[in-house]
């Protein structure tokens, strides 16, 4: 899939923070089903009022979430997001995002959509 297009469907906020890095087409063998997996990985941008003298980017820690389906396929996205560390003390820290719905693995979006047609996520 050409991850260009693939930016038509996401929130702008997700495209503002992290950038497509790899995009699967896979099966579910216990599910029988297709779906879509697209890979976001984390721009390497400290959180507003640190600096890049004081912290270190030290990695990241991944979290799926589910998404619109794109064309009958179910579509799960795995956010890579980043940890820095202080160079001195060694406390981590990680930016916060709000286009996950708090409680869910859908983005904002998804879970308003499924609010709205009566099938609460959380």
């Amino acid at each position: 899939m050409d991850k260009e297009a693939l930016k038509l469907f996401f929130p702008k906020e997700l495209l503002e923070h992290f950038e497509i890095i790899l995009v699967h087409e896979l099966g579910h063998v216990e599910a029988k089903e297709d779906f879509i997996e697209v890979v976001f990985e984390e721009k390497n941008n400290l959180p507003q009022g640190y600096s890049t003298s004081e912290y270190e980017s030290k990695g990241f820690y991944s979290k799926q979430i589910q998404d619109f389906p794109i064309r009958g396929r179910a579509v799960f996205l795995k956010i890579r997001r980043r940890v820095w560390r202080d160079k001195q003390t060694k406390e981590t820290i990680s930016n916060d995002f709000t286009f996950i719905a708090e409680g869910t693995k859908f983005t904002t979006e998804m879970a308003a959509f499924l609010k709205e047609i009566g099938r609460d996520p959380t």
